[in-house]
């Protein structure tokens, strides 16, 4: 008889730093069979669904939400989520399960849980019949995983590489190993540890230090110990929340005291690789004059400070106010700019508009720019990636929205507005708007370390610049109260 799986998803990397909070609004949320529709659109979901299918399992689907990282999230949306759980998990249970599979990100916070997913797992093993399930669940790179959620899940199987290129095959692995589980009727055992290391976002990529050698150990140490999986979560620093951070845990069958020693071989090596870490950002104006000596276009303006992709509003001016000043030839940026977008609804290309552009999501920035732009463009917003292992893949699939859209332009700055906050990680997002992205000279990206896979290829210089802004990378400057401490680097170890 086929296996059942019971499949859900809860999806939000929450910037507690951010102003604005994230409405229930914001969730897009599929329910039933709206999440076997998934199969085929390259995300995780869609990888557990082809893994599933090979394997023959029926899958019950339950409900997934999900939203664009972005503000503190309301207690009202994690009990919502848990009301539409139960209604499916409930009688699934009744009717005989085989396993619990989840798709999560793991560094989501509510007003009152620092730790929803931990939370969920603890209350779906106290449901009759799910206390010794097993119990397999994804998780993002930047996870900030707690004790809870390792001793609730039977194993956690989070992406290896950052920009997220592996979101799907990594729901397909954990879906292997959950095969494996069945199949040998073996349920792994979990062990955690906290760095007690809290990494600013460019510092998690993982072609750079220090994840690119945590990384090689962890494979060693797998292979040598026999282990299922050792996870390592860089954690996402613009959480306050007290597990936030990197942390490592190792799913394994092995004896208590070889789980123990790998997590200790990896504890010190993260210790002795980011003692020294620091920032190494470029002021704005220094960046652009070195670009202007050096010409070699196009050239990336990366604005971490701003990062789409960490939850901030992208809409910060500090990049457009600096390039007006300077004289170039074909330049440009992306803001997200609803009312901006709204107000040129009335207008038909060639117009030229007043508009008050940017500046409206932080406290931190100068405010809008008030410019008069040439609109050359009106869209949907619709788009397909370019590149389907790219890093907005693993939020929701190989389609994506920024909300109506219009494509404006003052002097040699095109100015591309979007409805929705859509993160730089793939170059279809100017294209689709009829810009060739390697024709300009300098571009303004809203990222820490997720562009890099789109980007990259097409740049000739990257000046990653500091400014202020919500996901500054000078994270001794937040004002963290939730944080465990101490913690390094804010704090003496």
């Amino acid at each position: 008889m086929s296996s059942r799986i019971f499949l859900a998803g809860l999806f939000h990397e929450t910037n507690t730093f951010v102003e604005q909070p994230t409405p229930m609004e914001a969730f897009k949320i599929l329910r039933g069979d709206e999440l076997l529709d998934c199969l085929g659109n390259d995300s995780p979901m869609d990888g557990f669904l082809q893994t599933a299918r090979g394997y023959g399992w029926t899958v019950i689907p339950g409900v997934d939400y999900r939203a664009i990282p972005s503000g503190p999230v309301g207690d009202a949306v994690l009990e919502a989520f848990w009301d539409e759980l139960q209604e499916r998990l409930v009688p699934a249970l009744a009717g005989g399960l085989e396993a619990i599979f989840l798709i999560l990100h793991g560094a989501m916070a509510t007003e009152s849980h620092g730790d929803p997913e931990g939370e969920l797992l603890r209350r779906i093993r106290a449901l009759p019949g799910a206390e010794k399930l097993p119990l397999f669940a994804v998780l993002d790179l930047h996870a900030n995983v707690s004790e809870a959620m390792t001793a609730h899940a039977s194993a956690l199987i989070p992406y290896r590489k950052n920009p997220h290129t592996d979101a799907r095959e990594t729901a397909v692995r954990a879906g292997q190993l959950l095969w494996r589980c069945l199949t040998s009727g073996k349920t792994p055992r979990s062990h955690y540890v906290h760095s007690r290391v809290l990494l600013a976002p460019p510092h998690t990529g993982t072609a750079d230090s220090p994840l690119r050698e945590l990384e090689t150990l962890a494979r060693s140490l797998e292979k040598s110990a026999g282990h299922w999986e050792i996870g390592i979560a860089a954690g996402f620093a613009h959480a306050d929340t007290h597990d936030t951070g990197l942390s490592f845990w190792v799913v394994s069958e092995q004896p208590d005291i070889s789980c123990h020693s790998s997590l200790e071989s990896l504890f010190h090596e993260a210790r002795a690789l980011t003692r020294d870490l620091a920032p190494k950002e470029w002021d704005l104006e220094q960046a652009l004059d070195r670009i202007v000596e050096e010409k070699n276009f196009p050239a990336l303006l990366v604005e971490p400070a701003d990062n789409i992709g960490g939850g901030t509003p992208g809409d910060a001016t500090f990049i457009l106010r600096a390039l007006l000043a300077r004289t170039f030839t074909r330049t440009g940026v992306i803001l997200n700019d609803p009312a901006a977008v709204q107000m040129l609804q009335s207008h038909s290309p060639g117009d030229t508009v007043k508009l008050a552009l940017g500046g409206k999501g932080s406290r931190l920035d100068p405010g809008p720019v008030e410019l008069d732009v040439t609109l050359e463009r009106l869209t949907d917003g619709k788009f397909s990636l370019e590149d389907k292992h790219s890093h907005s893949a693993s939020m929701g699939g190989s389609q994506i929205t920024m909300g109506p859209t219009a494509l404006v332009r003052h002097g040699h700055v095109a100015i591309l507005l979007t409805s929705q906050a859509t993160a730089p990680f793939d170059l279809g997002q100017w294209r689709s708007q009829g810009v060739n992205p390697e024709d300009l000279e300098v571009i303004g990206v809203k990222a820490a370390v997720g562009h890099r896979q789109a980007y990259d290829p097409i740049a000739q210089s990257s000046f990653t610049v500091s400014t202020p802004g919500p996901g500054t990378s000078d994270i001794k400057s937040l004002p963290y109260k939730k944080l465990r401490r101490p913690i390094h680097p804010l704090d003496k170890i």
